[in-house]
């Protein structure tokens, strides 16, 4: 794992193993109990919001999230003393940047373990790795797990929670009920973020990287699409019309990532299909894929695809690509997570303005938005003794500092004068160093952080925007029902299920596939382990409520 140094350890394909492998890991048979059901279930860690200052928009109880249309002038102190013993801290999370410079000639780095108290040595992982090294963190030695390890929401990894149960450290004593007042910026992670992480067991093993509720969204080109004929209150028909006005010569109203199903996401939403799972009533769990709704969608897709208003690359072209050519404007609009808004808006300008697209409605209905795994993610830590939980603890602590905070500002932006300056209104701006000397190249955000809020730095009226199109979708907003919940199947075998259905949406909406495919594909799925995710998910559920 790390080595002695504290040098970055990026890892290459070459020297992992392969996916499966996660399959035949040394976590046991699978015979693990991590279900909730029949187990007395620790009470979620109390939350008491952090102090700070107070936005110019507010928030609201069903997931609008708090605006500051400008930077606050008078930061708070969040953490009382510095958290570190002067040892070394290994960790390990998933990365979406590039390469971060070595520790030995990296000053963000060294700032952040001044401030911490502790050594750091970070082993980075990219997103396209995460996967694999995955599966040999999970079949290593116990000895050899990081101290901290983030587990990232993108991908279903097999057995994952037997692996967290058997190897990482319980905090149920730490962190709940009363007890994470010991840790004030844990605190302020609200009860919504540690729900959708769950408990195993019934107990709680993580800290979650708490997300806003609006998930994948459409991101617009917003001239191209109002010149386009685009307005508030769209039908289907006009989105299908709008997209193909908007595509002319080598520009595409539409564009596409392998790997997304041609932005499925947003469309099932709009046509009001349940996003993966929804919950009867009666607690039955019902799949996406068994939906006509959904099936509609697809079709819809198809469709938009057959008129020619989808990027004809889109299902080779890397999400980085296309952003790319959403910024040269090739492609009109791409769906991406909403929490992407801070570098379309930076990036854009000069460019276009983006604008995060408004559901169309279907047959009358009003269409919803993708509801958010409320936590993008969890950390876990491994076992140790008390005084080594507490201290991993206080670390995280002061990386989950609110917005507002001087720890917050040090953890997202570096030194002032050195990795940024002051705008006008006070907003830090990244110095050439802070270009390349920031927590996007030192994952820091994704082993802890405080509750998210709406800012761009400079750009007041993006705010407002943003602020506003959420009071608007909010309420029609499709959350997972299975979020939090625990499945024997989904954890051992979710991410091939989940290709079975993901190939062929793709294969249909490509035209490789006719619609006429999709029930028998659904009936392999459901045989093959997808009824037994939802009697399982029912089971879990039960339990929780």
């Amino acid at each position: 794992m790390p080595s002695l140094s504290r040098r970055t350890l990026l890892l290459s394909a070459a020297a992992l193993s392969v996916p499966g492998a996660l399959t035949a890991c040394s976590t046991g048979s699978g015979d693990s109990d991590v279900s909730n059901a029949g187990k007395k279930l620790a009470p979620w860690p109390a939350y008491k919001a952090a102090s700070g200052p107070k936005p110019d928009l507010a928030p609201t109880q069903a997931g609008v999230q708090a605006g500051y249309t400008a930077y606050p002038a008078d930061l708070v102190r969040s953490v009382a003393r510095k958290p570190g013993d002067g040892s070394t801290v290994k960790v390990m999370s998933v990365s979406f940047g590039t390469p971060p410079k070595p520790a030995s000639a990296n000053r963000f780095w060294a700032a952040v373990e001044k401030a911490l108290g502790v050594k750091i040595e970070y082993t980075i992982v990219s997103q396209a790795d995460y996967q694999k090294k995955m599966a040999t963190v999970m079949a290593g030695d116990a000895d050899t797990l990081p101290d901290i390890i983030n587990l990232f929401s993108g991908f279903v990894l097999p057995r994952e929670a037997e692996f967290v149960q058997r190897r990482a450290e319980d905090l149920t004593p730490y962190l709940s009920g009363e007890a994470i007042s010991a840790y004030p910026n844990l605190a302020g992670i609200p009860t919504h973020a540690w729900q959708d992480m769950g408990r195993i067991g019934g107990r709680i093993y993580g800290i979650p990287l708490e997300r806003p509720l609006p998930g994948s969204t459409l991101w617009l080109n917003q001239g191209l699409f109002t010149d386009s004929g685009m307005k508030e209150g769209w039908t289907s028909e006009d989105f299908a019309a709008v997209a193909q006005r908007a595509t002319s010569g080598r520009t595409y109203a539409l564009g596409a990532a392998n790997g997304s199903l041609f932005g499925n996401a947003v469309h099932a939403a709009a046509h009001n299909a349940p996003n993966e799972w929804a919950v009867s009533k009666d607690g039955t769990f019902h799949h996406c894929a068994t939906d006509e709704r959904y099936k509609a969608a697809i079709a819809f897709q198809a469709g938009l695809r057959k008129n020619g208003s989808y990027y004809p690359d889109s299902t080779s072209v890397s999400q980085i690509d296309l952003t790319t050519l959403y910024y040269n404007g090739t492609v009109g609009s791409m769906q991406d997570g909403f929490g992407a808004y801070l570098p379309k808006y930076r990036e854009s300008q000069g460019k276009l303005t983006p604008a995060a697209a408004l559901p169309y409605s279907v047959d009358g209905e009003s269409g919803g938005i993708v509801a958010a795994r409320r936590s993008f993610g969890y950390t876990v830590l491994k076992k140790a003794g008390k005084e080594r939980i507490e201290l991993l603890l206080r670390i995280l602590d002061y990386l989950a500092a609110p917005f507002g905070s001087r720890e917050w500002e040090l953890v997202h932006y570096g030194v002032e004068g050195t990795h940024f300056t002051r705008g006008k209104d006070g907003s830090p701006e990244p110095t050439k160093l802070g270009e390349v000397e920031n927590n996007t190249n030192l994952p820091l955000k994704y082993l802890a952080e405080g509750p998210q809020v709406l800012f761009v730095p400079g750009m007041p009226d993006a705010v407002r925007a943003l602020h506003s199109w959420q009071q608007k979708v909010v309420p029609h907003a499709i959350r997972n029902a299975s979020n939090g919940l625990q499945s024997r199947t989904r954890n051992a075998q979710g991410t091939t299920l989940r290709a079975m259905l993901d190939d062929a949406v793709t294969g249909i909406v490509a035209g490789r596939l006719p619609l006429s495919e999709w029930d028998a594909v659904v009936k392999k799925w459901r045989a093959r382990g997808g009824d037994r995710m939802a009697g399982e998910f029912a089971k879990d559920y039960a339990a929780n409520t």
